[in-house]
């Protein structure tokens, strides 16, 4: 006789990485090609020494590193392995019952589904809107007496797509209050919406406790391989998210490394311009070639091709790119370094792919 597992688990889809092959440019996964600036190499380096001992459990002073940098204190800051433990510790401290309901746009972040049954709770998917945006509207309107938390990707992951200050605001003061509502904003860096409709997580939820925002050191400050993502909330909240964290999960070289681009901020953050920049001559070059592709504020572009996108990820992987797809949806694109998206726009743009799949 084998062990009990819960039964429900085997209908829980796996998280999909983004594919990876050493011949292959890998613009499949939402990383940035840049690495590490030389102050959290060395902090990197010098944390490796002391691997023997545990990491900081409280995560003390990335936490208090934080709290300076948003102008909150420690008690609004909570660390994990990355934004999405947090996801599922979220729907941990809020769902206590199978019938208990998490909203979220569909197609979003693909962790959403996955973390809400994990939790033993109820998705409740609701369909983009026109423009591949979050239907704010409609997620209102599928709030219940069983809704306990709404994921809010914005910019959103797959399609980029963002809602301004005012949109999110006026569907904020829709929910009730005793809902949990999760600005999901890993893509913040990337945002350049006008300073008027820039949404800023951090700035909303000074005044609105049931708000949450989640943020990552994974993108913009690349360090997705060392796995660093933070909330900012009611200290309620962090203090129950606190009470879930897996102890010492956040690594001591994660910890050194985020805390010393934290302080490098300026420099780091000087480079998403860079990217901005590559983003729009990729979008450009695919509108001028015949594809359909809203505007991005995220660190990758969206080809919204239906049916045909496993077709496409699978000539672009022939190519010698690898894309992720999406099935019956789309395809995302993450924005590399220039030779990485002209090999890119090489194959997209080539008059024999474009008539096939724009």
């Amino acid at each position: 006789m084998t062990a009990h597992i819960r039964p429900d688990l085997a209908t829980i889809p796996a998280y999909v990485p983004g594919r990876n092959r050493p011949d292959a440019v890998k613009l499949a996964s939402n990383e940035t090609t840049f690495g590490p600036l030389p102050s959290a190499a060395k902090a990197i380096a010098e944390s490796a020494e002391q691997a023997n001992r545990y990491p900081d459990n409280q995560v003390a002073e990335l936490r208090a590193a934080l709290a300076d940098f948003l102008d909150v204190t420690v008690a609004n800051v909570a660390v994990g392995c990355g934004s999405v433990a947090l996801c599922q510790e979220l729907v941990q401290i809020t769902c206590d019952a199978p019938t208990d309901e998490v909203v979220f746009a569909w197609r979003s972040f693909e962790a959403y589904p996955i973390v809400t049954q994990v939790g033993n709770a109820t998705a409740v998917p609701v369909p983009l809107a026109e423009g591949y945006r979050h239907d704010l509207d409609a997620m209102a309107d599928a709030v219940t007496a069983r809704t306990k938390l709404i994921f809010v990707c914005n910019p959103n992951n797959p399609t980029g797509t963002a809602r301004g200050r005012a949109e999110l605001e006026r569907f904020l003061d829709r929910v009730p209050a005793h809902v949990l509502v999760v600005l999901d904003e890993a893509y913040y860096e990337y945002l350049r919406l006008t300073p008027e409709s820039r949404p800023d997580g951090v700035e909303i939820g000074r005044t609105r406790p049931n708000v949450v925002v989640l943020r990552t050191f994974s993108k913009a400050y690349g360090l997705a391989g060392l796995r660093v993502g933070y909330a900012v909330g009611d200290p309620e909240v962090i203090t129950a998210l606190l009470k879930v964290h897996i102890p010492f999960s956040v690594n001591r070289v994660a910890q050194a490394a985020a805390i010393a681009s934290l302080e490098a901020r300026g420099e780091l953050l000087d480079r998403t311009d860079v990217l901005v920049a590559a983003r729009h001559q990729v979008r450009d070059a695919l509108l001028a070639a015949g594809y359909q592709v809203p505007s991005s504020e995220a660190n990758f572009i969206w080809l919204p091709l239906g049916e045909r996108s496993t077709d496409f990820a699978e000539a672009s992987a022939a190519a010698g790119v690898l894309v992720r797809p999406f099935a019956g949806d789309g395809v995302r694109v993450t924005i590399g370094d220039p030779h990485e998206n002209e090999q890119f726009l090489a194959f997209a743009t080539a008059p024999e792919t474009a008539a096939r799949f724009r």
